[in-house]
């Protein structure tokens, strides 16, 4: 009997545990006490960057277009780009962090090395990578509201329809980490994934000015139900319609959490 038979006698693989919180707690402690260190420049290039696109686009369109769909053109996109901003801030650091953790830091065997496993792990760096999400993409808001966006209540639900949908990017994030050869494949994803999501989504002009083909593909964009619920949220709410994009954001979620999981134990365990 060879030593690596004997050794997987003595050995056997660990059979998937219950999901428990105090690991997914211990992952957050880890993430926070890297976010101590680089909040600063993560900050500055969450909030910074959306506030351009708001002001950049709201204000050159806006002089040539002035309202779009009843309302401001510079209310219009800040509603919009609260969507984009939650893309941005939760697939890079799902794409990323997910790749360099686990293939060159190998950061993801050391904490598996401890009593986590793997969808214990892939939900902390998840609901981690949604939570700051949801915080810096109500940027754009607080920006516009200095430029004469009205305050409304629903506005307080925007972090919450935001969480969902940097939940499941980030999830996509690290289930496409499992998936490409190496770091360089990524331009495949944000060119071929990324950049067509947050263009057909109804963040810089309505969904009903592109051809019918288009505005199917949209409806299928989970990018497209976050930014109607915001809008709604800060324009009015429509429970009937609410709900269903809500419900369709949690599906993208759910969908995401069991290819990351299985990815993530594909490339760490199996």
């Amino acid at each position: 009997m060879t030593a690596d038979r004997a050794a997987e006698r003595v050995a056997p693989p660990r059979p998937l545990r219950r999901f428990e919180l105090a690991p997914v707690g211990g992952i957050w402690r880890h993430e926070l006490a890297l976010f101590r260190r680089y909040w600063r420049s993560q900050t500055f290039a969450a909030t910074v960057e959306p506030t351009f696109y708001l002001l950049a686009f709201g204000y050159g369109f806006g002089s040539l277009v002035a309202v779009v769909s009843g309302m401001r053109y510079l209310d219009f996109m800040a509603t919009g780009v609260v969507g984009i901003a939650a893309l941005f801030t939760a697939v890079f650091p799902g794409m990323f962090n997910g790749y360099i953790r686990r293939v060159f830091q190998h950061t993801y065997d050391a904490i598996l090395a401890t009593p986590v496993d793997v969808h214990e792990l892939v939900a902390g760096e998840a609901l981690w990578i949604a939570a700051k999400s949801s915080v810096y993409s109500c940027t754009p808001l607080v920006v516009a509201l200095f430029f004469g966006l009205d305050p409304a209540p629903g506005m307080l639900l925007v972090p919450f329809v935001v969480f969902w949908l940097s939940l499941g990017f980030a999830l996509f994030g690290m289930w496409t980490s499992t998936v490409v050869p190496s770091i360089n494949s990524f331009d495949y994803v944000i060119t071929g994934v990324v950049t067509p999501l947050f263009l057909v989504a109804g963040t810089f002009f309505p969904v009903d000015a592109l051809p019918r083909w288009a505005q199917y593909v949209a409806m299928a964009n989970p990018l497209f139900h976050c930014v109607e619920l915001v809008r709604h949220a800060v324009f009015g709410l429509r429970p009937a319609a609410d709900v269903g994009h809500l419900a369709l954001l949690v599906v993208f979620s759910a969908l995401m959490w069991l290819l990351a999981v299985r990815g993530m134990r594909r490339r760490l365990i199996d």
